[in-house]
């Protein structure tokens, strides 16, 4: 596998792997990675549908990514997910897949359309004081010394970042800014993650600099995630002849490493005589320590379909795709009179479970007790309120300023709650958000950075309250008046509260090897995908990234001979570098930097050397000068 860059390789078709017709693939999972490992899998890897076999616990396909009318309950959106136009993987990926809704063009064209006729920005990205504009008027705030500090994290090098936190960087200069009230609600940021992780952040979307008040950057889907990224993958994988298995647990996926049997448990009874049968055929082991890696065989999975245990024996030939982790794992949905079950005790189920078991069988498999073991530090809630009538809408409309029935931009992002207790925000995507929404509802996605903090109106942790009360406490704080938010939330509205546990899991500090290579060194058949696999060249919690897991994973394992895009440059540019620079100071030039004699001498120095070059014009063109 290696990357490219430019558009020669990017429309380019690969031959056919050699062999392919005769391997088999088996999926683990149904979130973003996993479905684009299947795709490229059928499209580049040209696999033969029919032997890619994707096994998923959950009875729907999906993962983080979705969006459900549940009978009894009502719409549900764990989450929500924001794009950007430099995902180079997903839209390698989307120009393939039909759309659903019109025949004859691709996923990336509607969305490209769509964004291009109703493009994105926010008319209001903070409140406080019940609803009134927090008047932050696009400030970051940032004092010369907050910006050293961000300056200084960004020239740290990543090894000087493993397992610290961002306290360890930043004091109440940048803790206390626009800047972090910005930056922590819309990626989800607590104090005490990885530095590195705001390290990789920071790079990663040095570009968007400018775009974060108003969310100008972003891009979003027409409908839920759900019906507008997966239910397209997924057809289009069906249309190929894929085998979806629902309601299978992956339980574990036993390894031969180095030559040996693999470790021994109670349960591995079976598949043995493969793992013989292959030690004693296969070249992949003899292992020369000083020149190759340790080699590392994938043998048998272990499944459980509806309480019925079974395993699947694996050859050479038989690729695995392991989703290791997962943000959603051991989720709770409450109701509008039941608040969502959180017990912080309850041990790590669902993918977290399963790669503790593989991880215990090689060092290079990562470290699943680094993201996993504190729940109250990688927590928050989410709730989906419905509007039932047209009582609630026009709070809704006084403060994002739009008509939030037009089926374009609403709010244009989150609006975050500034003097709120749970720190609170909430956001209107287009709407419906549905496709079979009634026309006079809508679907509005709240969601609490604290919610172990009693509320501002309902005086209880947000992890106790029931929908309705969560209702009640965002009716307070866009300025219903008292007197209306018990009726309004219980008569006029359904919502339905969400718990998840490891949401932020990715962003605990960490270390190199905590999460394991998309391929490890030595694997012979088999990857990692999502957001615990560990591949440099992007930063987790991105649809971006679930996807660039996929791709990676299978051009590798498959030798697809076609690059794999590389990852926007912008951190490479100085343009980019020298605007972020002046947007952070809120367009204010370096030279206005507070700066003592010798400092300002220099700087003098420095610029009159400078005169009458392109050097000077560029900074003068960006207003660094």
């Amino acid at each position: 596998m290696y990357y490219s860059s430019g558009n020669y390789e990017a429309f380019a078709r690969p031959k056919k792997p050699a062999d392919v017709d005769n391997k088999h693939a088996y999926i683990i999972g149904t979130g973003l990675a996993a479905l684009s490992a299947a795709c490229y899998l059928v499209r580049d890897g040209q696999m033969p549908g029919e032997n890619i076999h994707i096994l998923e616990k959950d009875p729907v396909p999906g993962g983080a990514c979705d969006g459900l009318d549940i009978p009894g309950l009502g719409y549900v959106m764990r989450g929500g997910r924001e794009m950007d136009n430099h995902f180079e993987v997903m839209w390698d990926l989307f120009r393939s897949i039909p759309s659903i809704e019109t025949e004859g063009v691709s996923v990336l064209d509607e969305y490209y359309w769509l964004n291009k006729e109703d493009p994105n920005y926010s008319l209001c990205r903070a409140t406080k004081n019940l609803g009134k504009d927090a008047g932050l008027k696009g400030k970051f705030g940032l004092s010369d010394k907050a910006s050293m500090e961000i300056m200084k994290l960004f020239f740290t090098p990543d090894e000087d970042l493993y397992d610290k936190p961002i306290t360890d960087f930043f004091d109440d200069e940048v803790l206390n800014s626009n800047f972090w009230l910005y930056w922590r609600t819309m990626f989800a940021f607590e104090n005490w993650h990885s530095a590195l992780e705001m390290k990789l952040y920071i790079k990663r979307y040095i570009h968007h600099i400018g775009g974060l008040p108003d969310f100008s950057a972003l891009r979003f889907t027409r409908y839920n995630q759900y019906e507008s990224m997966i239910l397209p993958m997924v057809k289009y994988l069906e249309s190929h002849g894929v085998e979806f298995r629902y309601n299978t647990k992956v339980e574990n996926v036993e390894f031969a490493i180095g030559g040996g049997a693999g470790p021994k448990r109670e349960h591995t009874g079976v598949g043995q005589d493969t793992i013989q049968k292959i030690q004693a055929t296969s070249g992949f082991f003899k292992r020369n320590p000083a020149s190759t890696p340790t080699k590392k065989l994938a043998v048998r999975i272990d499944v459980d379909h509806e309480g019925d245990k079974s395993s699947i024996d694996l050859t050479e030939n038989d690729l695995v795709f392991i989703t290791n982790g997962g943000c959603v794992e051991n989720s709770t949905m409450g109701s509008q009179n039941s608040p969502a079950a959180w017990n912080p005790d309850l041990k790590p189920g669902g993918g977290w479970d399963m790669w503790k078991r593989i991880a215990d069988q090689d060092p290079s498999f990562g470290h699943p007790e680094k993201f996993c073991s504190d729940p109250n530090a990688t927590k928050w809630m989410s709730a989906t309120v419905t509007t039932l009538d047209g009582e609630i809408p026009p709070y809704i409309q006084k403060i994002c300023k739009r008509d939030p029935f037009s089926g374009k931009v609403v709010t244009g992002g989150i609006v975050t709650v500034q003097d709120s207790n749970w720190l609170m925000s909430w956001t209107l995507n287009r709407q419906q958000q549905f496709r079979d929404q009634p026309k006079d509802q809508l679907c509005v996605w709240v969601y609490g950075l604290f919610p172990d903090k009693p509320g501002n109106y309902v005086k209880k942790p947000m992890t106790e309250c029931t929908g309705e009360e969560i209702c009640e406490e965002w009716l307070y704080h866009m300025g219903v008046p008292t007197d209306k938010i018990e009726a309004l939330a219980k008569h006029h509205a359904n919502t339905v509260p969400v718990m998840m546990p490891y949401i932020t899991a990715f962003f605990m500090p960490r270390a190199a090897g905590d999460r394991p290579d998309v391929v490890p060194d030595g694997a012979v058949n088999f990857a990692f995908l999502g957001q615990f696999a560990e591949t440099p060249r992007d930063t987790i919690f991105t649809t971006e990234y679930s996807m660039r897991t996929g791709m990676e994973a299978v051009y590798t394992l498959l030798g697809v001979d076609r690059g794999v895009p590389e990852v926007w440059g912008s951190v490479y540019d100085v343009r980019n570098l020298l605007n972020a620079t002046v947007k952070l100071r809120d367009g204010a030039p370096v030279t206005d930097m507070k700066l003592n004699f010798i400092e300002k001498a220099v700087v003098k120095k420095v610029l009159k050397k400078l005169d009458g070059t392109d050097i000077a014009t560029l900074l003068r063109e960006y207003r660094v000068i």
